[in-house]
């Protein structure tokens, strides 16, 4: 029976400069002939094949914080989306607040994504579409609406502001769908993502499980932020990096000495073997 690895991106497998270093692909990919290897990030489908070109993955990855399920080779195993008139909802919401979100939406069948975002930004927003520019699928609009299959809505602001909104917005929908609240480490401020209720990366983990037929017991998960705590109680060896929040750490059955840019996750593989 082999073992599964399931990283997150951010902070956690990728440098904070969005590199993966020579050491850690070839550690990584050395267990890809007698384990099960994918990823669990709130990253896009796009975004996440770019950063993982040279990487062996052989099981379905984990997207936009469990709402997409898909393959490398872009067959999609699973989805949760939020409708257009819920998304609509909470976009007018938001806009009582004076701030407007990105929109990441299934464009087509194709996987193509579309991300979109209002004409009307904040300094936060500005900095982040900065690492987008060159993708072909960001769609400014003047009054933003969503499209019919919305994977997620992210507001990114002040702690406080964005814990205003929250509270309204589950007054409204209640436990209809999911909220994460987050610091945003690249920027400096904080994200607010709105998903379906169902889009976590503990439900994605058990669709992959099911599509892969893998057994629970041999999971072993990295990350180091608030969405990642799912995953971690459901698998049998959470591992949180040395630079993870503190709330993450303190649910992780091991908590690595090394961070990110330290390659922590290929250092914990590789001791593995001496074990």
């Amino acid at each position: 029976m082999k073992n599964i690895y399931i990283t997150d991106l951010d902070h956690t497998f990728l440098k904070t400069d969005l590199s993966i270093s020579d050491y850690t692909q070839t550690i990584w990919n050395s267990k890809s002939t007698d384990s099960i290897l994918s990823v669990a990030t709130a990253r896009t489908y796009k975004k996440t094949a770019q950063f993982l070109k040279n990487i062996h993955i052989n099981a379905p990855m984990i997207l936009l914080d469990g709402a997409l399920i898909a393959t490398m080779d872009k067959k999609i195993i699973d989805t949760k989306f939020i409708s257009k008139e819920v998304a609509d909802i909470i976009i007018n919401e938001g806009g009582k607040f004076g701030i407007y979100p990105f929109v990441l939406a299934l464009a087509d069948n194709n996987l193509n994504e579309a991300f979109l975002y209002s004409s009307i930004l904040n300094e936060h927003q500005k900095e982040v579409l900065t690492r987008y520019a060159k993708d072909d699928n960001l769609q400014e609009c003047k009054d933003i609406r969503a499209m019919n299959d919305n994977f997620k809505i992210v507001y990114m602001g002040e702690e406080k502001l964005l814990r205003q909104l929250a509270a309204l917005l589950e007054k409204i929908f209640g436990n209809s769908l999911k909220f994460i609240l987050a610091p945003e480490a690249y920027v400096g401020c904080y994200f607010l993502t709105i998903l379906h209720k169902d889009a976590d990366k503990a439900h994605g983990i058990r669709s992959v499980s099911e599509y892969s037929g893998f057994d629970l017991s041999r999971l072993t998960v990295f990350g180091d932020n608030f969405n990642d705590l799912g995953m971690f109680e459901l698998a049998a060896t959470s591992v949180a990096m040395a630079n993870a929040q503190e709330e993450v750490k303190s649910e992780a059955d091991i908590i690595l000495p090394h961070t990110n840019d330290e390659d922590g996750v290929a250092k914990y593989l590789e001791g593995l073997k001496f074990a």
